[in-house]
């Protein structure tokens, strides 16, 4: 029956079984986008909703809660936010607080600064595709201050949705060519799989170098040559990505190995992605963080005028946590000029970051400072969050170390242990026979009898016949005690049970 707007509904009779084909299958969908995997939030966070349902409903499990490790989701685990970065935030959304005394005056000065940045003086107006002009000087001159006066750039600096959308906008302005010359884009192993979905979605070459875990995950430079060498065979490799502190694996690089890396990319002309998010998670004795703009600076200007380098950081880790805003910046040197035009392009497709974003990363590169009357309280606050990860990661070592079958590397950084786990040969045939991963299989048992939810080493890669998790350190100390000994407990039932 033809549609007309003058049949009455009574006469329209719709026959529900007959449908015609759906124009969007996944047959016909972007074959990229179904490449796409992001383990953090996959199969097995899937099943830990159901199983939140379950619970939610009465139904009877050995647990009483879920308890999500599997993500770096500080204030949802607890973590309080830094009174003075709300502070400022609340003051730019709702200006009217401006007049009240119950706000210090460094938090408003901060506050009005960025409001006058704003169209309209306010914080629901669209800004610059850059980011807020202000707001970029103030990285800068944060970016200055952290690499002990090495020039930055506010004309460099990009705010962006996270340090994630700055990375996909990197590496879609990168990735060219067909066949053999299509773009190979070197990720470490283990890798945040922001990496590899990114490079599937664009439909690059992935090509992977392996971190060496008998030596606390520490990156060789002959194994980037090896990997580089291999896949010249088939692409061409043009991008290295290095995440110092490391994600999942929590290593810090020191000086001597990010000058190698340095000197590898210029040799090999390679742009350099520098993924720098941690860079206030540092907690072993003999471990500093080193910026990969600081150190390239420092080794002159051969290095200095020609390696192109982007570094990213951002308002959802470090001793912040506010993962929700969205907030984060790159720094890009070196681009030419032209590029840099189609980069402002690109990114103003997507009109801008969200502002509040934009205020919130403002408060963490340009926090009270000694004399300022929040200066006293930012600081308790930012050591006391800090200090406890510290003590979680020393925790969180020594207790995996001592389950007989599970070895973990010092959590130098970071905020994840991404422990090695032995897995026997009957619970490997097992997981084959319900067509999963051996590391899969372990973690959907460990989820079902515990409730706690981690995730696969196999989702952020690793070497073959090796298998491990990534669990975050970011619960209580007196839960992540729990969280331990539960999985301590399963563990040696494990292995017992596939002897």
């Amino acid at each position: 029956m033809r549609w007309s707007s003058a049949a009455k509904p009574s006469a329209v009779k719709i026959n529900e079984k007959a449908s015609r084909e759906k124009i969007l299958t996944l047959e016909s969908m972007n074959p990229q986008v179904k490449a796409v995997e992001y383990a953090v939030r996959g199969p097995i966070v899937l099943k830990a909703g159901e199983i939140e349902k379950e619970l939610r409903k009465g139904i009877k499990k050995p647990f009483t809660e879920v308890i999500k490790a599997n993500i770096g989701d500080a204030h949802a685990m607890g973590q309080r936010p830094i009174t003075f970065l709300r502070q400022v935030v609340a003051l730019c959304t709702y200006p009217n607080l401006l007049d009240s005394p119950s706000f210090p005056e460094d938090a408003k000065k901060r506050a009005r600064r960025i409001l006058q940045g704003c169209g309209g003086n306010s914080l629901g107006s669209y800004t610059a595709s850059q980011g807020i002009n202000c707001i970029r000087e103030d990285v800068a001159s944060y970016i200055e201050r952290r690499d002990g006066g090495v020039p930055a750039d506010p004309d460099n600096i990009y705010l962006t949705t996270g340090a994630s959308d700055g990375i996909s906008a990197i590496l879609k302005i990168l990735i060219s060519g067909g066949g053999k010359s299509r773009t190979g884009v070197m990720i470490p192993i283990p890798q945040y799989p922001l990496y590899s979905a990114a490079i599937s979605e664009l439909d690059a070459i992935q090509v992977n170098y392996y971190l060496d875990e008998e030596n606390c995950w520490a990156l060789n430079v002959n194994e980037l040559r090896r990997a580089l060498n291999e896949a010249k065979a088939y692409c061409n490799p043009k991008v290295l990505c290095i995440i110092n502190p490391g994600n999942p694996t929590g290593q810090v690089q020191n000086r001597k190995c990010i000058e190698d890396v340095i000197h590898f990319a210029w040799e090999e002309k390679l742009f350099l992605l520098a993924d720098e998010v941690y860079q206030d998670n540092v907690y072993s004795e003999g471990c500093q963080f080193h910026s990969f703009k600081k150190i390239l600076y420092e080794m002159g200007p051969e290095y200095y005028n020609n390696v192109e380098l982007a570094s990213f950081h951002s308002t959802s880790k470090g001793y912040m946590g506010e993962c929700g805003y969205r907030g984060g910046y790159m720094e890009v040197i070196n681009l030419h000029p032209e590029i840099k035009g189609q980069l402002i392009k690109l990114l103003s497709v997507r009109l801008c970051p969200p502002v509040s974003g934009q205020a919130a990363m403002d408060i963490v590169v340009n926090p009270p400072v000694p004399g300022e009357e929040s200066y006293a309280q930012f600081i308790k606050e930012k050591e006391s969050v800090l200090n406890n990860l510290a003590k979680k990661a020393k925790l969180t070592e020594d207790l995996f170390n001592k389950i007989p079958g599970v070895h973990c590397n010092p959590l130098q950084g970071a905020m994840y242990a991404f422990p090695r786990i032995f897995i026997p040969s009957k619970a490997i045939e097992e997981a084959k026979a319900h067509k999963m991963a051996p590391d899969m299989f372990y973690c959907m048992k460990l989820l079902e009898e515990t409730g706690i939810c981690v995730v696969p080493g196999s989702g952020f890669g690793q070497r073959e016949g090796t298998y491990h998790f990534r669990m975050t350190i970011l619960p209580p100390v007196e839960k992540l005690k729990i969280l331990l000994e539960k999985v301590k407990d399963f563990h040696i039932k494990f292995l017992e049970k596939y002897a």
